[in-house]
C-alpha cells in the first residue's frame, strides 16, 4: 500500500509514484546511486565494444537486482513486479538501452511461471545471482509479429528434442547463456504447434550465434543472429509442461513485457526534456538564452504536459499489473502511446537542441537513436493498434 513517502520528491526531484510503497521508494534511491556509479561512466565503452561487460551483470545479481521480484526460495528478494519497474525506469532515467535486463527479467519469469519445480531450482538461481545470461529466441528472418508463422523446430527424437533453425534481432544472443528458444514441435498445428524450449548454450553442439548485429541506436545491446543445427536439448527443457503451450504462455506475459517498454519510454523521455531544459537555460542565442523564447517555452510546456499524462497513464497500468488486472489491450495501449509520444517529444527536444542536437557527445543524439526501435521491437505500432482495435469489437 502507497504509503506518505508517496508525496515526497527525493533525488533531483524524482517523484515517488503513487503506486510505490517506501521499501519502492529505498529501491529506487540505492538503484539510482548504483546506476551512477557503475552504469553511467561505463555507457560509451560497452556503446563501443557492442555489449555489456558480465562484470556488471554479477554486480546486479549481487545487489539483487537480477531477482527483485523473484522468491527468496530461488535466491530471490521476494519482491512484486513493482520492484521490477522501478528497476527498468531507473535504467531509463539515465539514458541507458544497451544492459539487456528487460529480456533477462522475462526469461526469469518465464521460468518462474511455466518451468515445473526442477526446471525453477536448477535455472533460476543462476539467472537471478548473473552466474547466467537469459535470451529469448523468438524472431526470425522471415516472422516477426506473425509468429504463427515462424520455422524454426524442435522434433521429438527419443529423450530428446532436436532444433533446426535460425533466429534473428536477438537481445543479449552473444553473452546468453540461456536461451528460451519459440519453436515448432508440430509444424502443421500453426499456434497449438508452438513449444518453448530451454537451450543452455555451453557445449551446445550445432549452436552457433551470428554477428553482432549493427544497429541504428541500442549500440551497447548485442542483437545477435542464432542458428541452429541439430541442436539436441534434454526433454525435460521443454517450457509449459507439455508440447504446444508456447504459444500461450507468450500470450500470457505479454501485457507484462509491453509495460515493461512503455516504462523505458517514460524514462527516456524524462531525461530527455530534463536534458533540454537545462541546455536551453545556459545555451545562448541573439543574447539571450534560448529559454527565454516563447517558442521555447511554448514547445517544452507541450512537452512537459505529454511526459506528465505519460507518467499518469503507466502509473495507473502498474497499479493494474500489481492488482492482477493488466489486460493484453491496456498493455498494448501503454506501449501504444508511450512509445510513439517518446518519439514525438524526443524529436521536439533534439530540435531545440539545434545542430548540438545532431552530435552523439549530447544525450539527446543516442536517446533520438535509441527511441525509434520502441515503436517496433515487442509487438510494432500497427499491432497494437490491431489488439486494442480487436479488443473494441469484443467489448
Amino acid at each position: 500500500m502507497a504509503t506518505a513517502a508517496n508525496q515526497m520528491e527525493f533525488n533531483a526531484g524524482h517523484r515517488v509514484a503513487p503506486w510505490m510503497s517506501e521499501e519502492h521508494a529505498q529501491l529506487a534511491d540505492m538503484v539510482e546511486r548504483f546506476f551512477a556509479a557503475e552504469l553511467v561512466p561505463n555507457m560509451d565503452r560497452w556503446r563501443r565494444q557492442g555489449y555489456v561487460d558480465r562484470e556488471f551483470w554479477n554486480q546486479c545479481g549481487e545487489l539483487g537486482l537480477l531477482g527483485a521480484s523473484m522468491p527468496e526460495e530461488y535466491g530471490g528478494s521476494g519482491g512484486d513486479y513493482g520492484h521490477d519497474m522501478v528497476i527498468f525506469l531507473e535504467q531509463a532515467r539515465v539514458g541507458d538501452a544497451g544492459w539487456g535486463f528487460g529480456v533477462h527479467n522475462i526469461v526469469a519469469r518465464y521460468i518462474l511461471n511455466f518451468g515445473t519445480d526442477e526446471q525453477k531450482q536448477r535455472w533460476l538461481p543462476k539467472l537471478i545471482s548473473g552466474e547466467l545470461v537469459g535470451a529469448i529466441a523468438m524472431t526470425e528472418p522471415s516472422a516477426g509479429s506473425d509468429l504463427q508463422s515462424i520455422r524454426t523446430t524442435a522434433l521429438a527424437d527419443g529423450d530428446d528434442y532436436v532444433i533446426n533453425g535460425s533466429k534473428i534481432f536477438i537481445t543479449n544472443g552473444q553473452v546468453a547463456d540461456l536461451i528460451v528458444v519459440v519453436t515448432k514441435t508440430d509444424p502443421n498445428q500453426g499456434a497449438k504447434g508452438i513449444s518453448l524450449m530451454v537451450l543452455e548454450t555451453e557445449g551446445a553442439e550445432g549452436f552457433s550465434r551470428g554477428r553482432n548485429l549493427e544497429k541504428i541506436g541500442l549500440k551497447a545491446q548485442d542483437t545477435s543472429e542464432l542458428f541452429f543445427e541439430n541442436v539436441r536439448v534434454p526433454r525435460e527443457n521443454l517450457l509449459g509442461g507439455a508440447e504446444g503451450m508456447g504459444f500461450v504462455n507468450l500470450m500470457q506475459e505479454l501485457p507484462y513485457e509491453r509495460l515493461i517498454i512503455a516504462m523505458a519510454a517514460l524514462g527516456a523521455t524524462e531525461m530527455a526534456v530534463r536534458e533540454t531544459i537545462q541546455y536551453v537555460r545556459e545555451r545562448k542565442a541573439f543574447g539571450q538564452p534560448v529559454m527565454g523564447f516563447q517558442n521555447t517555452r511554448f514547445k517544452l510546456a507541450e512537452c512537459k504536459t505529454r511526459l506528465e499524462v505519460m507518467r499518469a497513464f503507466v502509473d495507473s497500468c502498474v497499479q493494474k499489473l500489481l492488482d492482477g488486472r493488466l489486460d493484453n489491450a491496456t498493455g498494448a495501449m501503454a506501449k501504444l502511446w508511450c512509445t510513439e509520444t517518446q518519439c514525438e517529444i524526443i524529436d521536439e527536444c533534439l530540435q531545440l537542441h539545434g545542430g548540438y542536437g545532431y552530435m552523439l557527445e549530447y544525450p539527446i543524439a543516442q536517446l533520438y537513436a535509441d527511441a525509434r526501435v520502441q515503436r517496433i521491437y515487442g509487438g510494432t505500432s500497427e499491432i497494437m493498434k490491431e489488439i486494442i482495435g480487436r479488443a473494441l469489437d469484443a467489448d
